[in-house]
């Protein structure tokens, strides 16, 4: 599937690849562009806007891994770190002990050593963090079993 708009936002772009776009394009461009877009997305080949890929491929080259990121996160344990991506995805301490086999208190130790070691006030600013250091990424699911 090729989409084919005006809207060059970033949202529409992770939205039409998560329904099945292998392509992308601005209404835009010229028609040879678009001619050739029609024929690599037939061909099964992936195609974006070369505006779109541009900024993407900056930003990702902009971005820190999460162990360039933060020296803090070299502090966490392996467990610790498990804890925090499932922590960003929303799940609770009592989700987090089911999913991981463990207590509930052992979850909220856990929790309580990652706000310690990255100096962190709450839960919130947990997730934050993870999210601003990629640890985690927008569109994440919830449960990995949905």
């Amino acid at each position: 599937m090729l989409v084919l708009t005006t809207f060059d936002l970033d949202e529409y772009v992770y939205a039409a690849v998560r329904a099945g776009a292998s392509g992308f394009l601005l209404k835009d461009a010229p028609r040879e562009q678009l001619v050739s877009a029609v024929r690599t997305v037939a061909r099964g080949e992936a195609l974006l806007a070369p505006a779109i890929t541009k900024r993407l491929i900056e930003r990702f080259v902009a971005r820190p891994s999460p162990d360039e990121a933060v020296p803090a996160l070299a502090e966490l344990s392996a467990r610790e770190l498990e804890v925090l991506r499932l922590l960003a995805r929303g799940l609770s301490n009592a989700e987090i002990a089911s999913e991981l086999i463990v207590g509930e208190a052992t979850v909220k130790t856990h929790v309580a050593r990652i706000l310690r070691k990255l100096d962190l006030r709450d839960r919130v600013q947990a997730v934050v963090f993870a999210y601003e250091v990629g640890l985690v990424e927008p569109g994440s699911q919830r449960d990995a079993s949905t």
